[in-house]
């Protein structure tokens, strides 16, 4: 297929991007356990949306987890309080980057250390020769902790700078005169200088979902929700249904999540609201958590007045199979499940693949053009429907570390190449399903997620059956206190959303041997802490086995375990 061939109504393309971060605040204390929300803001959610608004032509659509946008707002005011108001920051790594003290006893130096370790070391770390060697120097001392002690304050000043200017957006890197002056200075910082790296990252921070809200209205980019604290609404609804792709999986001892309909249309709603509070307006789409779906949740969605939604390649293929419906050359399609109003779209499995895990080592240039090729070779296949639609969905965040210049010159080109291009036509799924369009029917669902089509990520091993009879028994305790009447209106919608956060699919990724020790430590001992939360605004005693931990990691994963490939082939 040529550029400019005319043979053909040019193929329909949706780039949609999930941005996504779990709970990570003690919600008694408000204080932060893990700093990804802000480090990812500061670089990729800010990165994104400048791509996007640097090219009039781009179009793509933006889903944000309702939690996340709590995050990221309540980062801005903790920024704002912090610079206005001489309030204290909750988070421990932003607040040693911003006070005037840095408070250097054994333990703060041990956590400073392995905090601005936790980087890509090719990308992030060595691109900068500064950064490298401060860097050298903290593995170095973790081998002799003793050597801690004879580290400096201007080292540790220096460190901090350091890790935070290499997860700076690439964009505010190339445009930014304070960041830019901070980066030639390279060395000796001092606490004027770290003030003025708050003052940017405030100014990032509280200003990005504005961003993306101008770009919606604009029309150039469509924003779209995931229920609340991004459960896995197909098991809340039915455990069983992780038996539908998986015939024979494991299942946890309490095999039903009590109340599971009314969890789910409570994170469906919240979401929305939560969604409408921060952009103005109700959202037309969903991505329903990890792309998870089943027949019931198709049409629990449908009765929200969700518009579309989208799940997996492999889904749509096991879906189709049991359909007994012949796939063809071409499923690039829009779908309709039986008799919903809501309209499905599928993940093309192996164009986002691409892009989460094979491009970063490819030069940009040949990148694109390989990504064009694959989708000027769907369009020829495809020639024969006019409403051939391609679903390109990946993580908007976590591939970014990986890429030269965090995705720089990859996600420009993008644009460029796909915005330019006769035959390939970028639009919104909204924009798309404003023309009359012929959904092709389903008439099975097999229930499943874009990670290989199952819930097996996230359900079927030992340790995360585990952690789902704990979330069951937690939960069979909330229902009694608040069947007893002994929570005020206010103490119960603080419990929901400590349910809520518990019931989050995140936990539950990263249970199991296949994970590393430290990132399985980390969400072991968040889960324990949120399921313990929980219990206390019961007024209930929390079960002992909350004190211990229950999984360990033995792997090492590709790009750390935060992303996976579409299918285990």
């Amino acid at each position: 297929m040529s550029d400019n061939s005319e043979n053909s109504p040019p193929l329909n393309v949706v780039i949609y991007w999930h941005m996504h971060q779990p709970e990570y605040r003690d919600l008694r204390s408000g204080e932060y356990h893990l700093p990804w929300t802000y480090l990812h803001t500061i670089k990729d959610y800010v990165d994104m949306v400048a791509h996007l608004e640097n090219n009039d032509q781009a179009r793509a659509v933006v889903n944000f987890a309702p939690v996340l946008l709590e995050q990221i707002d309540d980062y801005a005011q903790q920024l704002g309080n912090y610079l206005h108001h001489g309030k204290a920051l909750r988070d421990p790594l932003l607040s040693a980057l911003a006070d005037p003290v840095l408070s250097l006893n054994q333990e703060n130096r041990t956590h400073i250390i392995k905090a601005c370790l936790r980087a890509n070391k090719e990308r992030l770390i060595d691109r900068f020769e500064v950064f490298g060697f401060l860097t050298d120097m903290a593995e170095t001392a973790l081998k002799s902790t003793e050597w801690l002690a004879y580290f400096s304050e201007q080292y540790f000043s220096d460190l901090l700078v350091w890790y935070h200017l290499a997860w700076t957006a690439e964009t505010t890197r190339i445009s930014d005169s304070r960041i830019k002056a901070l980066m030639k200075k390279a060395r000796h910082f001092n606490l004027h200088d770290r003030h003025l790296l708050i003052e940017v990252y405030y100014e990032l921070i509280s200003g990005v979902i504005d961003r993306y809200r101008r770009l919606a209205v604009a029309g150039r980019i469509e924003l779209s929700m995931t229920p609340y604290a991004h459960p896995i609404v197909p098991l809340l609804l039915d455990i069983h249904s992780a038996r539908q792709a998986i015939p024979d999986i494991s299942l946890p001892l309490n095999d039903q999540y009590p109340g599971g309909l009314e969890r789910s249309r409570w994170h469906l709603q919240k979401g929305i609201a939560v969604f409408k509070h921060y952009f103005g307006f109700e959202p037309q789409g969903c991505w329903p958590s990890e792309g998870g779906i089943s027949a019931e949740t198709v049409e629990l969605i449908s009765e929200t007045g969700i518009k579309w939604l989208a799940s997996g390649e492999v889904v749509l293929r096991n879906s189709l199979q049991k359909s007994t419906i012949v796939a063809g050359n071409c499923i690039h399609h829009a779908y309709q499940y039986r008799n919903s109003k809501v309209t499905c779209f599928f993940r093309d499995g192996g164009l986002s693949d691409l892009i989460g895990f094979k491009y970063s080592k490819w030069h940009a240039d040949d990148a694109v053009a390989n990504l064009v090729h694959h989708l000027e070779k769907i369009a020829e296949k495809c020639s024969h429907n006019p409403n051939s639609i391609v679903s390109i969905i990946l993580d908007g965040e976590n591939a970014w570390e990986y890429y030269p210049q965090n995705g720089y010159h990859f996600l420009k080109s993008l644009y460029e190449k796909l915005a330019q291009h006769k035959g390939l036509r970028l639009t919104t799924y909204s924009k798309y399903l404003e023309s009359p369009v012929d959904r092709k029917p389903l008439n099975e669902i097999v229930a499943g997620s874009w990670v290989y089509g199952t819930f097996s990520t996230w359900i079927g091993e030992k340790d995360k059956n585990r952690a789902w009879d704990m979330l069951i028994e937690a939960k069979k305790v909330f229902d009694r206190v608040v069947k007893k009447g002994k929570l005020s209106e206010d103490e119960l919608k603080i419990a929901e959303i400590q349910l809520a956060t518990c019931e989050s699919s995140d936990w539950f990724w990263w249970f199991g041997e296949y994970n590393s020790a430290e990132s399985v430590s980390v969400f072991d001992e968040q889960y324990r802490l949120h399921l313990g939360n929980l219990y206390q605004l019961l007024n209930v005693e929390p079960p002992d086995y909350l004190s211990k931990a229950f999984s360990f990691g033995l792997g090492n994963p590709e790009m750390g375990g935060a992303m996976l490939p579409d299918s285990q082939q």
